[in-house]
């Protein structure tokens, strides 16, 4: 509608459009994180991922594996774009180079900015994005922000008091987490930079049910597009020797699917997510595949043992197969769908 151009051209909103036109807030297409369930458990679709230009967070006690799933998500998004390049926010001294190295991640892609307050984190990130919304969109190179973790920064405040000796409790930590995320969503989606935060969970005292809560107030709760929930298990090999996690992911908040879903994931070590764990289950759940006493039968009448499948996943995750999945997990997963 004409009238209705004339009033965003004289609204002064340099930002302003019409749907048609598109908007900031629309996705900017999915990342994939390297592993199908959980590029389905985010996005609803085998191939998808975390949304492109959003706030992800990945919440979990300690010892989770948040830090090797973050990094995991650093790799595939190296890998998907050649050209890109990872900020990568860290607040506790966890990522060593040897971290980097011994997952193949290129480090010249990747800079680490150590930080120990919000205040720094809300400053230096709003810095890089001013610089690449400075920057003409054609030139721009694809970038992910990565903040690990939310749970270990500090206020500025909190560093005064604790040098002058000070033991009191920091009110204003909470009000300068909601600050930051509230203005640094605005300028993630316009600059198309996704952004990967990690943070710690507590146990709710007092509640009726086990409960666990994130740290760090209700900030990150509003800004984020996705929290995925985390707990693990120790994932062994054959001589018993602990190889990896099997991580459990549960949606606490997703946009783009159904909340409270939950898949596994593998996390080697060595060689990171495996891009076909946990695939079984969802197969078994929506009959593409069958259990039959100790093995599983396969689309074509064929059975072998889980153990088996998950040796050889190329094998047994045929391309029918994988479309077989894609609309089962379109069910499971999407908003207005039935199971």
């Amino acid at each position: 509608m004409d009238f209705l151009k004339q009033i965003i051209k004289n609204s002064g909103n340099e930002d302003a459009t019409t749907v048609e036109s598109g908007l900031d807030a629309d996705v900017a297409g999915f990342l994939n994180t390297g592993a199908f369930a959980f590029n389905a458990l985010v996005s609803g679709s085998l191939y998808g991922g975390i949304p492109g230009n959003k706030i992800t967070a990945l919440a979990g006690e300690s010892s989770t594996g948040k830090t090797w799933f973050a990094l995991s998500l650093v790799e595939q998004f190296l890998k998907d774009y050649p050209k890109g390049a990872v900020i990568y926010f860290d607040t506790e001294q966890a990522v060593t180079t040897e971290m980097f190295e011994s997952r193949k991640i290129d480090g010249s892609r990747v800079a680490v900015f150590p930080v120990s307050t919000i205040e720094q984190f809300k400053h230096q990130s709003l810095k890089i994005v001013e610089q690449v919304l400075e920057q003409k969109e054609e030139d721009r190179i694809p970038m992910m922000f990565v903040l690990d973790s939310l749970g270990m920064l500090s206020t500025e405040k909190e560093v005064t008091d604790a040098a002058e000796g000070k033991n009191v409790r920091d009110m204003t930590r909470a009000q300068g987490v909601r600050s930051t995320f509230r203005v640094l969503s605005v300028k993630l989606g316009k600059a198309g930079i996704p952004l990967v935060v990690t943070n710690h969970t507590y146990n709710v005292v007092g509640s009726y049910v086990p409960t666990r809560d994130m740290s760090g107030g209700e900030g990150l709760k509003y800004s984020a597009s996705t929290i995925v929930y985390l707990s693990k298990k120790k994932d062994k090999d054959a001589t018993g020797e602990v190889v990896g996690n099997i991580i459990h992911c549960k949606t606490y908040k997703s946009r783009f699917t159904k909340e409270n879903r939950e898949v596994d994931v593998q996390l080697n070590f060595e060689t990171g997510l495996n891009p076909f764990y946990g695939l079984i289950d969802i197969a078994l759940k929506h009959g593409v595949f069958k259990k039959v006493s100790t093995r599983i039968e396969l689309p074509d009448g064929t059975t072998a043992f889980e153990k088996n499948i998950n040796e050889n996943p190329e094998k047994y995750f045929t391309a029918a197969v994988m479309e077989k999945l894609e609309e089962a997990v379109g069910k499971e997963f999407k908003y207005g769908t039935e199971e």
